[in-house]
């Protein structure tokens, strides 16, 4: 708990952010009355009331849902504001960004950093490993594989990816196991079986899904990677870290193969 004097010597609590009072923030910046959202919302003000004072600790996902398309509709709530409430109220939000979307949160100066890597592959893939992102050396290594595509139909449905990945039953055993693992950490919805429905035209996919073994160890793993430009193996040590885009919490993940010495 942090304090600070005030100008009498009084002094006065900072206390930590709460739903009930981002949700009257929300509501006095968009000068709406507690009767009109409790209109719009189809509650009862005493109900906003309620929320606001504290008294209704865990809102259901229904009513944030409603308040946030309220406030929403009277003034744009920002992806920060929206993912604030939610979390406060803790939930998850449900909402699923398109990867043009995503790709949009890549900023020039995130697509810079990854330039700065030098001769190690770097890039952003999101949660069903759709490529946001990636510098030249990767761009290379994955024979200039456009960003929006899916790294999991490239692993499986095109014949390079066999040469690339020179372990690639490990590989794509990995990537398997990684994505059961993050269907998990993100927001349900049609996405996944919609992906899932994808890739089941695949026998290998279908055969090492039906193995059921999950991986939350994505973060680090080796693997032996063949360059294009004189076809030798390179061997990386791969890393993979979430995220923090603030409007996408969960969705989008860098990843870097540092080079080992030969």
């Amino acid at each position: 708990m942090v304090e600070r004097p005030s100008a009498d010597g009084d002094r006065h609590t900072v206390r930590p952010p709460t739903f009930g009072g981002l949700l009257r923030q929300l509501r006095d910046d968009r000068r709406i009355s507690r009767e009109k959202l409790a209109t719009v919302t189809g509650m009862s003000a005493s109900y906003v009331t309620h929320l606001e004072k504290g008294e209704r600790d865990h809102p259901t996902r229904s009513v944030v849902e409603a308040l946030a398309r309220s406030l929403d509709g009277v003034h744009a709530l920002s992806r920060a504001e929206r993912r604030h409430l939610f979390d406060l109220a803790g939930l998850v939000d449900t909402v699923i960004p398109t990867v043009a979307q995503l790709r949009a949160d890549i900023t020039p100066a995130m697509r810079h950093g990854l330039e700065l890597h030098g001769l190690n592959p770097a890039g952003y893939v999101d949660s069903r490993c759709n490529l946001l992102a990636c510098n030249a050396v990767a761009s290379a290594i994955l024979h200039g594989l456009p960003e929006g595509a899916n790294l999991l139909h490239w692993i499986f449905g095109d014949p390079v990816a066999a040469d690339v990945l020179v372990d690639w039953e490990e590989a794509a055993r990995l990537s398997v196991a990684t994505l059961r693992a993050r269907m998990g950490r993100t927001p349900p919805g049609e996405w996944s079986a919609a992906l899932l429905d994808e890739l089941g035209r695949y026998p290998d996919f279908r055969r090492m899904w039906g193995d059921g073994v999950v991986d939350f160890a994505d973060a680090s793993a080796v693997l032996r990677l063949r360059e294009r430009a004189n076809g030798r193996p390179i061997v990386v040590d791969f890393q993979m870290y979430e995220v923090d885009t603030g409007g996408y919490p969960g969705w989008v993940r860098f990843f870097v193969g540092l080079r080992r010495a030969v």
